[in-house]
């Protein structure tokens, strides 16, 4: 098996295109050019000349980036203008980022054409291993906006010669399987849960999806189950990638040996640490993925913590590629709970249990806490006429799952097919409390 494209595009920044990249060489570039990554966030930018002012006047190296202090979401909401390196004349994109649950002012990303021109070489090359010049691609994202993801995405299709219809979110999964039906897309590029609700509601209707032949599920993240149930359910070959708006919106891809998703080294240093003693942890450990924007020139990011649980792969990919290769994303850390009597919840456990009942469509899940008790509620959206069997289904896995034996759980459907397309989100409900 040849090593992923994107080993193209690591080898052309770092000024090597033709030779194999190996471990070593690429941790040489990117310590040195994290070190120019400092001196120029120290000359340009408010916010990390202040950040910056206790640490060493030089980088030597990535041994050098545990001393580097992390950057919040809370930061960047509160002084995100204050990390801007250029001149507005030189933004071309400012994306807003309303956080659920979040009070306060938005997290605001500013953009340079260069850093835009990085997200679509990446999208290029990745997208490159899934379709063939000539084919059709659909895409189930926002790209109505110039240089939102789907417009990027489009564009970067573009290069490669393969047509795109951008079909946006699609809360109904019964018109998004008969306008993806109608196309005859090779690709199909979504949200995991869109893209798996379009692939039940398709079998229901009796909708043939060929000739789509690669799914790539992004901008979310993927639980095993979907993941295996739009594989059986299509018959494509499954593709995961792993972005944020802070890492440039692309941030690592899959190869086809789908041994974890290889990272866009060529932009991004990324680390994990244990979120509780802010300490780097070794490879193969979970933890918090913490991300450093290499070349971006609007507004770079230094060790920014993504609040996404994941770890990095030891070793080497089956692929032979030197890349390093980040393991399916485990959702975001703040999607836990600590339960009223010990234990503790993720959404992602969860999803993981559900979306592998055949029949499910959607779901949402909120822990209700009352006088020191907690019970789970979930809601399901299911194919029409399969309520009930996969009530039943979803009961029964929950109360024997062993975190939420002693959890009341209640089960109920919502009306209707339509789904919530967009990041998932475990709630939390506090009822009045008695005196």
């Amino acid at each position: 098996m040849k090593p992923t494209p994107l080993d193209e595009l690591v080898g052309r920044t770092m000024g090597s295109p033709a030779r194999p990249l190996s471990r070593a060489a690429i941790d040489t570039w990117q310590g040195a050019q994290l070190g120019r990554l400092i001196e120029y966030c120290r000359a340009r930018s408010a916010f990390y000349r202040r950040r910056l002012a206790a640490c060493p006047t030089a980088v030597r190296g990535l041994e050098d980036l545990a001393a580097l202090p992390l950057t919040t979401g809370a930061e960047l909401r509160a002084h995100g203008a204050d990390m801007v390196c250029v001149s507005q004349d030189a933004v071309a994109r400012i994306v807003s980022l309303h956080s659920s649950g979040t009070t306060g002012p938005a997290k605001r990303l500013w953009f340079t054409e260069a850093d835009l021109e990085r997200t679509l070489a990446f999208f290029h090359l990745g997208m490159g291993q899934m379709v063939e010049p000539g084919e059709q691609a659909a895409i189930l994202l926002p790209g109505a906006t110039p240089d939102s993801t789907g417009d990027l995405l489009a564009r970067a299709l573009e290069r490669l010669g393969v047509a795109s219809t951008i079909l946006g979110l699609c809360p109904d999964p019964a018109q998004a399987a008969r306008a993806v039906h109608t196309l005859r897309p090779a690709v199909l590029v979504g949200f995991p849960v869109q893209v798996l609700a379009l692939a039940r509601m398709a079998v229901h209707l009796g909708l043939e999806m060929a000739p789509v032949r690669s799914v790539l599920l992004c901008s979310d993240y993927i639980p095993g189950s979907l993941a295996h149930s739009v594989r059986e359910l299509l018959g494509a070959e499954v593709f995961s990638h792993y972005g944020t708006v802070e890492t440039g919106l692309g941030g690592a891809v899959d190869c086809a040996a789908h041994e974890g998703c290889h990272l866009r080294e060529s932009d991004l240093l990324v680390e994990i640490i244990d979120p509780h003693t802010t300490r780097p942890v070794m490879d193969g450990t979970w933890g918090e993925i913490v991300c450093t924007t290499l070349t971006r020139t609007g507004m770079p990011l230094i060790r920014y913590r993504t609040g996404d649980r994941g770890r990095l792969l030891p070793g080497v990919c089956g692929c032979g590629s030197a890349i390093r290769r980040l393991d399916r994303v485990q959702g975001r850390i703040d999607q836990e709970r600590t339960l009223a009597r010990g234990g503790r919840l993720a959404l992602a456990e969860l999803d993981e249990l559900l979306f592998a009942l055949p029949g499910l469509l959607d779901c949402t899940a909120a822990l209700v806490t009352a006088n020191g008790r907690d019970r789970l509620h979930v809601r399901l959206t299911t194919v029409p006429g399969q309520a009930a069997v996969v009530r039943r289904s979803a009961l029964d896995r929950l109360t024997r799952y062993p975190s939420l034996r002693e959890l009341p759980v209640t089960v109920d459907l919502a009306p209707g097919t339509l789904i919530q397309p967009g990041k998932r989100t475990l709630e939390d409900h506090r009822e009045n409390q008695r005196s």
